[in-house]
């Protein structure tokens, strides 16, 4: 008969170890709960789903019927150019309010109610993340209809879309971040609201989702170019009208890692710190 010695190095580093999956399965499982929490308060309040449901379609008629006739979009129809940039636009408008809900819930106290729990801290966030997400999800779908009944007439394939979807996604997913991160930053909702409205519309509308960059001034159309954004929306152009797209759906890949990395850590962190003030 042999005997088997453990260390209590060892052991604690086991211990250690299977603490660390504990955690994790912790954190996943509260997130998912403070989803359908999320989810829940939508139908008592459906003025939660204007800014992705009415909205869009007023971007996507006003844009079409009303400046569609004055800008020239050579070899597309505007209406076929004009639909990437909405789907771009809405979905980080959607995602980004992420940092105004939680603002909101810190004004109220009702993250101090969420501290007296036995829950992961990051399960707020990642949950109002995730939510926030899943809205711009029906946005895009509520606009890819509205395009097609005012003329949108997407070419490529199905996997292809879905590619070009999906990297979008992950990118406004990275991007609710940054509004995370403003949130936690600003005090009030109102001003989280202002602030995001300040960093946002100019990053927006000083791209390709409107007019083609070519069309601005020459000073401006360098950063234009080449900001994530424009990026995004170039890339999910090609991919509707069945163009190659893979250096920019590389480049969109690589913006949201990126925006990840420096914002995911930076939001948790601020919100621990509000949390513990």
């Amino acid at each position: 008969m042999s005997t088997v010695l453990t260390s209590p190095t060892v052991a604690t580093e086991v211990l250690a170890d299977a603490q660390s999956h504990d955690g994790i399965r912790w954190a996943i499982s509260d997130t998912w709960q403070m989803v359908r929490r999320n989810l829940r308060h939508i139908p008592r309040s459906p003025e939660l789903l204007l800014d992705v449901t009415v909205q869009p379609v007023i971007f996507v008629v006003l844009f079409v019927y009303i400046f569609g006739g004055a800008i020239q979009t050579p070899g597309m129809s505007y209406v076929n150019y004009l639909m990437a940039g909405i789907f771009v636009q809405t979905l980080i408008f959607a995602c980004m309010t992420s940092g105004i809900g939680l603002a909101y819930d810190l004004q109220k106290g009702l993250i101090d109610r969420f501290r007296s729990l036995p829950m992961s801290r990051s399960a707020v966030v990642a949950g109002r993340t995730i939510t926030d997400l899943l809205r711009g999800m029906l946005a895009v779908t509520i606009m890819f209809i509205v395009g097609v009944a005012v003329g949108f007439r997407p070419e490529g394939n199905v996997l292809d879309w879905s590619i070009g979807l999906g990297l979008l996604l992950i990118f406004a997913f990275a991007f609710s971040w940054i509004g995370v991160t403003i949130g936690m930053l600003v005090g009030t909702p109102e001003a989280v609201q202002a602030a995001l409205f300040v960093f946002v519309f100019p990053l927006t509308f000083a791209s390709s989702a409107f007019v083609p960059v070519d069309t601005m001034p020459s000073w401006l159309q360098g950063f234009a170019e080449n900001q994530p954004l424009s990026r995004v929306i170039d890339m999910l152009r090609n991919v509707f009208l069945g163009q190659p797209y893979r250096e920019d759906a590389l480049y969109t890949l690589g913006w949201s890692l990126l925006l990840l990395a420096i914002f995911f850590p930076v939001a948790i962190s601020l919100y621990k710190k509000r949390t513990t003030e």
